[in-house]
């Protein structure tokens, strides 16, 4: 069993939510919410983290969590929490749960408003000790159970990153066999978060070379071993299963250094209602853009990229991921997702105020969040 206690104590084994009740008892959680969505209940998964927990364990579930989790929908599970008198969240789902799950870990320690702790405004220094949380992911992408931040969708309509070492889970149960019914489309687009997240950490500027290695070593199980295409192909391939699993935390584990305009663009992308668009696929179909954008300051990590990933020396790393995402089925552009060139002025407002463009590899101004747009939309 890989354990890696670099920012909290991370279980990635298979069997690993055999291990739930004595992670409860260990933080001295006695009466927990789960966290989760109507999917995970539907499917079972929420019968099956619940036979795990002791019987003389109080368990509240809130299933109520959106694909883009919203400060509404925290507010409910902060509502629910109290309600039922509970001591510590579990975080069931994908990055949607665990993000929500943050979000109430905040406010149910923090005074309203939300929006007090937005990163981009300085906000995390503000956040101090919340409700202990345990991760228990069910998608291979945002490896949001060992990250320190989470993107919600606030009243206001923006799409705001909250961030503090504070925020981090105190452990992750990281389970492959939680994955295996993810559908081919949703494997594809979650591994293809991962594997953004890894892509755009290696690149950043910020100077953290162990961040950095860890961002090539995913991208070696993610890309270079070819388990990407595995777990899509084969959803019942539990190594591939569990190579992905860990990519997806080391993505977060390394963006620790930062990430960059594709997230940018995701984020801005991501707050269209009537869309309601998934990250990690926003993710894909705007990576190759920003990758021809920054190729020009990559230098030797170009090559470190190529290598750790596979791609021959006469292929563009731009070209590479074009490939792999038509090979997993994913969208070749924006337009095919039904952005349109009336929504680019506004995105490239809300772009430009993320904290992930600061550290894109190159400087991001109006002018080159419009040309990312027009690239990205094919």
């Amino acid at each position: 069993m890989a354990v890696i206690t670099f920012v909290n104590q991370c279980h990635i084994e298979h069997g690993a939510i055999d291990m739930l009740g004595e992670t409860l008892k260990q933080l001295g959680i006695k009466r927990p919410l789960i966290c989760t969505d109507k999917g995970l209940v539907s499917v079972g998964i929420v019968d099956t983290i619940r036979s795990r927990i002791p019987n003389d364990v109080d368990v509240a579930i809130y299933d109520g969590t959106p694909e883009n989790p919203t400060e509404s929908a925290v507010k409910d599970a902060v509502r629910m929490f109290t309600e039922n008198n509970c001591d510590g969240i579990i975080a069931l789902g994908g990055g949607s749960s665990m993000d929500l799950s943050k979000g109430a870990a905040l406010l149910l320690t923090h005074p309203e408003p939300l929006i007090e702790y937005n990163a981009a405004t300085g906000g995390g220094m503000k956040i101090g000790p919340v409700t202990p949380m345990i991760a228990v992911p069910t998608t291979s992408g945002t490896g949001s159970e060992v990250s320190r931040g989470a993107v919600i969708k606030t009243e206001d309509g923006r799409k705001l990153i909250f961030s503090s070492p504070n925020m981090i889970a105190k452990v992750a149960l990281c389970d492959p066999d939680l994955t295996l019914g993810l559908p081919p489309l949703l494997t594809a687009a979650t591994g293809m978060d991962a594997v953004t997240h890894l892509m755009e950490a290696v690149m950043s500027p910020v100077e953290n070379p162990a961040a950095e290695a860890i961002g090539l070593d995913g991208l070696w199980r993610a890309v270079g071993k070819g388990n990407s295409i595995r777990v899509t192909d084969d959803g019942t391939d539990r190594e591939a299963r569990k190579q992905m699993m860990i990519a997806a935390s080391e993505g977060a584990l390394a963006f620790t250094k930062g990430l960059g305009a594709v997230h940018a663009m995701s984020h801005a992308a991501g707050r269209i209602d009537h869309l309601n668009l998934h990250h990690g696929t926003l993710n894909a179909v705007c990576l190759p853009a920003c990758l021809r954008y920054n190729d020009d300051v990559l230098g030797e990590k170009r090559d470190r990229l190529k290598q750790a990933m596979g791609v021959p020396e006469t292929q563009s790393l731009d070209s590479a991921i074009e490939a792999l995402n038509a090979r997993l089925g994913l969208p070749k552009n924006l337009s095919e997702m039904g952005i349109t060139d009336a929504m680019v002025p506004d995105m490239i407002t809300h772009a430009l105020v993320d904290p992930t463009t600061k550290t894109n590899a190159k400087p991001v101004d109006a002018a080159g969040f419009e040309a990312l747009y027009k690239d990205a939309m094919g």
